[in-house]
C-alpha cells in the first residue's frame, strides 16, 4: 500500500457515514460532485456550537454572542487563506455556489451592464451559472455569449479568444465541469477576459474541494463555491470578489446587518463584506464550514488530487473497456469524474440496481441540460470520487456495473 493510499485509509476513518452498510452492503459513495460526506470533527463542531455556544452575531454583548461572533468572522479568515484571498474582507458569507452567482450577477449587472454589452459563459455551466446570467442578460439588455466545447470536452479557446471584444462586460467560466470533469485553463482565461477590460466570475464548486486554489494567481474578481462540498454543512457558502469591485457594486439584498443609517428619506450601507450579508446568517453553518476548512487544510491539497488522479487513472480504463459504455469528456487534463452512457440501458435502471448493491451514483441531466443535448442524450449517469475513497470502492463498482449491465441486456 502506497504512502498516500495508507494516508487516506486513515483519512476515510474519520467519515461516519462511510462506516455503514447500505442494503446490506458496505456503502460506496460516488456521488461527492453533488455533495460531500461529512468528518467527524463537521458533525461534533456543529453540535457542540448548539449545545454549548449558541449566541447571534454581530449584534450584542453577551457571552455566547461573543463568542459565536469571533468563530464566525474566524471562518472568514480561514476561507481568505484557504483560497489565498489578500484579505478576510473580501470573503462574502452565501447560501452556496447558487447564490453566490446570483449576488454577482444581480449587483455586478446593476453597476457595470447596458444595453448592448455582451456576457461570455461556456456550453458546458451548470444551470447555476447559466440562468443568473440569462436572467440578467434579460433585464440589462445584454447579449448572451456561449463558447462550445470539442467532443473531448475542451473548450473552444479559440472561439473564446476570437469573440472577446471591448463589448464584453463579464466572462463567467466554471472551474472544473461538475459532468465532464474538465479542469478548464482558468488562469488563460482570466488574462484573456482582462486584455479587453471584461471581468470574469470563475464557478469553483467543484474544483475548491479537490485542488489549491490561488484566487490572486489567477486573477479572478469573482469565485464561488459551497461548503457541503467541501465536507461541511448545507445551507452555506462563499464569493470571494476583488475589494475595489465589492465597494462598487450595489448590495442585493437589503435588511439588517447590511446598513449603517436607516432612515425613511435614505439608508445607507455597511462597509464590504457585512454590506452583502443581510439578516441573521448562516451562523452555525460558517462555523461548521471553518471546521471543514481546518480539515481540509490538515490534508494538504495537493495530496488531495494526487490520489483522486490515482483513483481515475484505475477508474476510467475499466469503465472504457466495458462494452457500450460511452464516458463524457476525455481532457487531458480532468478531475476524478466519469460521467458515462450505457448503450441501450436507462441511467436510473442502472443506479437503481446499483444502489441494491449499497452503490451511490448520479443520474439525470446533472444541472447540465447543454452538456447532455452536446451529445444527444436527455441524461447520463456520473460516478465521482473524492479523497475519502478507495481502490475497493472503484473495484466494487466496477464489479457491479459488470453485474447490472448483463442483468438489464
Amino acid at each position: 500500500m502506497s504512502t498516500l493510499e495508507t494516508f487516506f485509509q486513515e483519512v476515510r476513518a474519520r467519515f461516519p457515514m462511510l462506516q455503514r452498510q447500505m442494503n446490506g452492503h458496505p456503502f460506496i459513495y460516488l456521488d461527492s460532485a453533488a455533495t460531500a460526506q461529512k468528518p467527524d470533527i463537521v458533525i461534533d463542531t456543529i453540535a457542540t456550537f448548539y449545545r454549548e455556544q449558541y449566541g447571534t452575531v454581530h449584534r450584542a454583548v453577551y457571552a455566547t454572542a461573543a463568542i459565536a461572533s469571533e468563530m464566525y468572522e474566524l471562518t472568514r479568515r480561514k476561507i481568505a487563506s484557504f483560497i489565498h484571498a489578500s484579505s478576510e474582507n473580501e470573503i462574502i458569507f452565501t447560501r452556496g455556489t447558487t447564490a453566490g452567482i446570483n449576488l454577482a450577477a444581480h449587483s455586478f449587472g446593476k453597476a457595470f451592464v447596458t444595453p448592448g454589452s455582451e456576457i461570455m459563459i461556456t456550453e458546458m455551466e451548470h444551470h447555476s451559472n447559466i440562468v443568473p446570467w440569462q436572467m440578467m442578460a434579460e433585464e440589462r439588455g445584454a447579449k448572451l455569449l456561449v463558447v462550445p466545447f470539442f467532443d473531448n470536452g475542451e473548450l473552444d479557446m479559440q472561439w473564446l479568444k476570437s469573440h472577446l471584444s471591448e463589448r464584453t462586460k463579464m466572462v463567467a467560466c466554471t472551474h472544473i465541469s461538475n459532468a465532464l470533469g474538465t479542469i478548464n485553463p482558468v488562469k488563460e482565461i482570466c488574462d484573456l477576459a482582462h486584455s479587453v477590460g471584461a471581468k470574469i466570475l470563475i464557478d469553483g464548486a467543484q474544483s475548491t474541494p479537490h485542488m489549491p486554489i490561488d484566487v490572486q494567481d489567477m486573477d479572478a474578481d469573482f469565485f464561488v463555491f459551497s461548503g457541503h462540498k467541501v465536507i461541511g454543512p448545507t445551507g452555506v457558502g462563499c464569493l470571494y470578489g476583488k475589494r475595489e469591485l465589492l465597494e462598487q457594486i450595489p448590495p442585493f439584498e437589503g435588511g439588517g446587518d447590511m446598513i449603517n443609517t436607516v432612515t425613511f428619506e435614505k439608508t445607507t450601507y455597511n462597509t464590504v463584506p457585512l454590506k452583502f450579508e443581510a439578516g441573521t446568517p448562516m451562523i452555525a453553518e460558517v462555523i461548521g464550514l471553518g471546521s471543514a476548512i481546518d480539515f481540509m487544510q490538515s490534508l494538504c491539497l495537493e495530496k488531495v488530487h494526487a490520489w483522486e488522479q490515482e483513483l481515475l487513472g484505475i477508474l476510467l480504463p475499466q469503465m472504457q473497456e466495458i462494452p457500450g459504455v460511452k464516458v463524457l469528456g476525455t481532457s487531458k487534463h480532468k478531475a476524478a469524474i466519469a460521467t458515462f452512457s450505457v448503450e441501450g440501458i436507462h441511467p436510473l435502471d442502472l443506479a437503481t440496481l446499483l444502489d441494491l448493491r449499497g452503490i451511490a451514483i448520479r443520474t439525470g441531466h446533472l444541472c447540465t441540460q447543454p452538456i447532455m443535448r452536446h451529445y444527444g442524450l436527455s441524461a447520463a449517469a456520473r460516478a465521482s470520487l473524492s479523497f475519502y475513497n478507495n481502490k475497493a470502492d472503484i473495484a466494487a463498482f466496477i464489479k457491479a456495473l459488470h453485474e447490472v449491465i448483463a442483468i438489464l441486456r
